[in-house]
């Protein structure tokens, strides 16, 4: 039987948060013998995070943050921006990271425990794309790995027990805010809550006891509650104080800026436009829009698929062959959706942004 730490906290900070992840690597890694970690927890309401990598003025309305009195931070663990407080749970698991899996199988299995939590409320939740949980195609959870140097890893989960539409369209930077009255409909067809599948309402805090008991479920763990050892609160403050509560680490820059652009698909029932934005020649995000009262399926899991793709037109349309088959759900072929995406990607393109530059151990 396998022991595994097990804390708890509620209405942290955003800097404070991430750094006591980050302290609690400390003692993992080649050749260390320290227990797994598991760290559930809420943040203070509300939290801002944009991922490693992403150039936050890109990804965050600054203006809007700091008008509502919304903190904004920068995770060490890749992913989209999000919002955090008292209506999502975050995860965090801290061990020694294995050597022989890639990392989309280590996001699968250390997201095992999240599914079987989410189940014991009665969610079918599944692993899906790169790095998302779903449910019926709808996304319930964002994932994301960090490793240090010393071979210590760092999983991430934010799980959607509630959500404020309209307030993370106010301070976040995505496609569907660009859509006014029609991006709360927009991101309700691409993402769920515990409150929504369960039909009660429900927050991080609601929902913690019952993740606890999924990764239990995990062969051979049993979670012991803990404490924060004092070196590990003296080592999150300094962390705080010298890195994430530090605009040098918050506002840092990528080798490049994301650019965007939209493309518009002619079909037997409207106009579809799709709004697609890049970090080099990678796919960011996409977004279809248009007057269909439902999201086709097809066009749905193409969607999704995008997200991370090589914007290249042959490697475009093989993903909307394989997401879509023979019927897209719109009257076109996938062939006439993916050169639509490529029209959008080549313009974002001709302002002249290069590959970006790839380093550290954070992926996605």
């Amino acid at each position: 039987m396998t022991v595994w730490r097990y804390l708890t906290a509620r209405n942290v900070g955003g800097a404070e948060g991430l750094a006591f992840d980050e302290a609690l690597m400390a003692g993992h890694g080649r050749g260390q013998q320290a227990a797994p970690v598991l760290r559930l927890y809420t943040y203070a309401s509300h939290v801002a995070l944009c991922g490693r990598y992403q150039h936050i003025e890109a990804e965050i309305d600054i203006d809007a943050c700091r008008r509502t009195g919304t903190e904004i931070g920068r995770r060490p663990t890749g992913g989209g921006a999000i919002v955090m407080g008292v209506g999502q749970l975050g995860v965090a698991v801290v061990t020694n990271a294995p050597t022989t899996m890639r990392p989309k199988d280590l996001l699968e299995q250390f997201s095992l425990g999240i599914v079987r939590g989410l189940a014991k409320l009665g969610i079918d939740a599944r692993f899906s794309g790169k790095n998302d949980l779903k449910v019926d195609g709808r996304k319930i959870a964002g994932l994301g790995l960090y490793l240090d140097g010393a071979g210590a890893l760092l999983f991430h989960s934010s799980i959607l027990a509630d959500l404020d539409i309209p307030f993370m369209l106010e301070v976040l930077d995505v496609p569907a805010a660009k859509l006014g009255a029609a991006g709360p409909a927009a991101v309700a067809e691409r993402i769920t809550t515990v409150s929504r599948e369960t039909r009660e309402p429900c927050t991080g805090d609601t929902i913690r006891d019952a993740v606890a008991l999924g990764f239990c479920e995990a062969p051979a763990i049993e979670l012991a509650e803990s404490t924060p050892t004092d070196t590990e609160v003296r080592d999150a403050a300094d962390l705080v104080a010298g890195k994430y509560a530090t605009d040098e680490w918050r506002f840092q820059r990528s080798p490049q800026a994301d650019a965007n652009s939209s493309s518009i698909i002619k079909t037997p029932g409207g106009l579809v436009r799709v709004y697609v934005a890049l970090q080099g020649d990678t796919i960011k995000s996409a977004m279809f829009t248009g007057d269909f009262n439902e999201m086709p399926a097809p066009l749905a899991e193409y969607e999704s698929a995008l997200k991370w793709a090589r914007a290249d037109p042959d490697a475009l349309t093989a993903l909307a062959r394989r997401s879509c088959g023979d019927d897209t759900g719109l009257g076109v072929p996938p062939e006439q959706l993916a050169d639509a995406v490529w029209q959008a990607a080549a313009q974002a393109m001709e302002h002249g942004v290069a590959a970006p530059l790839i380093e550290g151990s954070c992926y996605f």
